[in-house]
């Protein structure tokens, strides 16, 4: 079984910064992509960023250029560092990665529980 466990979260006032991080653990054979999600209340989980196995990253309209993804290999770890932030950027976080596990060899996404964000004016 493989779990992901961000931490970072917490209360910060806007343009400050804060960097999550997510730990993979389990019997893991490989992870392709990691990527970052956040839902703020009452709106739908929507996609933040991504890196790919080699290193491409991508980030959506409304956090590129302040938020910057990055990732451990041998750590099984992904990071996100998050500058200037907004009241809007308000939300829980969650890590989300695409594991390769053996024994038996299949393809999991795997989500981790999620880490809280909060920019206050």
């Amino acid at each position: 079984q493989v779990q992901l466990a961000e931490s970072g979260g917490g209360l910060v006032q806007a343009g400050e910064s804060l960097r999550l991080s997510c730990a993979a653990s389990g019997t893991i054979f490989r992870i392709d992509s990691m990527a970052w999600y956040r839902q703020a209340p009452g709106k739908q989980r929507e996609y933040v960023a991504e890196i790919g196995s080699g290193g491409g990253t991508f980030y959506s309209d409304s956090v590129k250029g302040r938020f910057t993804i990055s990732r451990d290999h041998a750590n099984h770890t992904v990071n996100l560092q998050m500058d200037s932030l907004k009241p809007e950027d308000t939300a829980v976080y969650y890590c989300n990665a695409a594991v390769t596990v053996l024994d038996p060899y299949r393809y999991l996404e795997v989500w981790g529980q999620g880490t809280l964000v909060i920019v206050s004016s």
